[in-house]
């Protein structure tokens, strides 16, 4: 073999040894590929990453520049649990819209972000025990004439897109004239402003606004009675880092901490 035929067979050699450098799939590596379990996944990244809202006062929301509330409470004790330490969380923003989208995405390892359990939700997330009994309300001006959701026959109501209120009401009170909202202060601000004459959602969030602002009240009945789960990617996965979180919740219920919660954010 002569001088230049070595030197081709050695460009030969060296283009593949590149091609194959550069096509490598580094997310096989053990170092950087995701597990199969999120547990384990969690633990070795040193963190959990969970989805909150900044909207739903008091369960999840801003204050003095950082995540609060309920459910952000809540993923805090589970960060403890899995670390011994509380504030082993990063926290991603999110709303009845996009919750579930950001979880089967794997932008978030789970949400708590006042998740009612439906059969139609369990169908794209697994949930875990309860952590909070709530039920649908109205919330109307004070002074209203709103005295029950039937007296919104034909009149304009507000829901939040993707909630379970915009279901119930569509199925009990079919003649309302249902309008969707973004986020829940755009809810209460076409209230105030006469664009709607009513609320309908979580009582647990609507009795915040009404804690602060005594131009609106929420009427006494209630049109459902709901469960709030934390919700996880469907699969094998995820099975053990939801034993973990229902271990959390039950222990969290025996000693009484979720009552000093709901004392905490004025829900009781």
């Amino acid at each position: 073999m002569n001088k230049k035929r070595v030197l081709i067979l050695i460009g030969i050699i060296l283009l593949v040894g590149w091609t194959a450098f550069w096509f490598y799939d580094y997310s096989k590596d053990a170092a950087t590929k995701k597990d199969a379990d999120l547990y384990k996944t969690v633990m070795a990244r040193g963190y959990v990453i969970v989805g909150v809202k900044t909207d739903a006062k008091p369960f999840g929301f801003i204050e003095n520049g950082a995540n609060a509330g309920f459910d952000v409470d809540m993923a805090h004790h589970i960060a403890k649990e899995l670390f011994h330490d509380g504030s082993k969380v990063k926290f991603v923003p999110v709303t009845d819209r996009d919750r579930f989208v950001k979880l089967n995405s794997d932008q978030v390892d789970m949400v708590i972000a006042t998740i009612t359990i439906t059969p139609k939700r369990q169908q794209v997330a697994a949930f875990s025990n309860a952590y909070y009994i709530t039920g649908q309300a109205l919330l109307v001006k004070a002074g209203s004439p709103i005295k029950s959701l039937a007296d919104l026959s034909n009149k304009n109501v507000g829901v939040i897109f993707g909630s379970t209120a915009e279901d119930t009401i569509k199925f009990l009170l079919p003649t309302a004239h249902v309008l969707g909202y973004r986020s829940y202060d755009d809810a209460y601000s076409a209230l105030k402003s006469g664009l709607i004459l009513g609320i309908t959602s979580d009582d647990a969030i609507l009795r915040s606004y009404s804690m602060r602002d005594s131009s609106v009240k929420i009427l006494p009945k209630r049109y459902s009675r709901d469960s709030y789960g934390i919700a996880f990617r469907i699969g094998s996965e995820s099975d053990y880092m939801m034993s973990v979180v229902n271990s959390v919740i039950s222990d969290m219920d025996n000693r009484g901490v979720f009552n000093q919660m709901r004392q905490k954010w004025n829900l009781d």
